[in-house]
């Protein structure tokens, strides 16, 4: 899988910057976990749910969960990204057994967890209807009967009124940082997938910046289009939720695996 391999390698040349995208990345990783954990105690009523977080990265929404007490299971496609996860949760005193592994296999019994939690935009690297529904559909396996699916992305349906060609610059200050941080999207022929640049600016020590370039593929789904997937893969109850209502920073949408 081609794709893969780029989106792999993507992130495991993010992997050591990643927190740099944040102002301060453990506030990021509490406000994160803190939305998230709400959404588990209302959908699930479980103060301890067994978590599978499938694109867990360096460990955002993992170590976020995981210090609200959940038990959480991380894999990642990167395995530079799935080693500094497991670092940084142990630095926080939180256990996170993780593995390297793709959304679309995942290396897991049926029925497994109660939730299974992708953030952060991961689902649209996948770039054809086969490949999200393959990874829906193995979300949907390693989830019990009843379990929580929890997908957040772009806001897309507002992104495509206007397909931008850049994202405003983002400064993270030291100690949390010290970067500067923007990407330029370049727009493919069919109006729905793009290119990115993930530019970062990095002081060197010396006085000067040091300019790290990764690139990556999107596709811009539709939250209409996500849903529809969805529901074919076997979830029910489809919903989503505005940043406003969840305090998570992107949509959400939640539903249910079918009985």
């Amino acid at each position: 899988m081609p794709e893969a391999s780029g989106v792999a390698r993507f992130y495991d040349r993010l992997a050591a910057d990643y927190h740099r995208i944040y102002a301060d990345w453990d506030a990021g990783m509490a406000r994160q976990g803190r939305a998230l954990d709400a959404m588990i105690r209302a959908g699930l009523g479980l103060d301890s749910a067994r978590v599978l977080d499938c694109s867990c990265g360096i460990g955002t929404q993992a170590i976020g969960l995981g210090l609200r007490g959940h038990r959480v299971t991380g894999t990642d496609i990167s395995a530079g990204a799935v080693t500094r996860a497991v670092d940084e949760a142990a630095l926080r005193g939180v256990a996170l057994p993780a593995a390297t592994a793709d959304m679309r296999q995942l290396p897991f019994a049926d029925g497994q967890f109660d939730v299974v939690v992708s953030a952060d935009n991961s689902v649209p690297h996948l770039l054809t209807e086969q490949d999200v529904r393959a990874a829906l559909t193995e979300m949907r396996r390693a989830l019990r009967t009843d379990g929580l699916l929890i997908l957040s992305i772009r806001p897309y349906d507002e992104i495509l009124k206007a397909r931008p060609s850049s994202t405003p610059p983002q400064v993270a200050a030291p100690p949390h940082g010290g970067s500067i941080t923007f990407q330029l999207w370049d727009w493919h022929e069919d109006g729905e997938r793009y290119d990115l640049e993930h530019f970062q600016l990095v002081p060197d020590g010396a006085g000067e910046w040091e300019v790290r370039v990764r690139r990556t593929t999107y596709w811009a789904l539709t939250q209409g289009r996500l849903s529809s997937y969805v529901i074919e893969s076997g979830f029910v109850e489809p919903r989503w939720r505005t940043p406003e209502s969840t305090g998570f920073f992107q949509p959400v949408l939640t539903a249910r695996a079918a009985t």
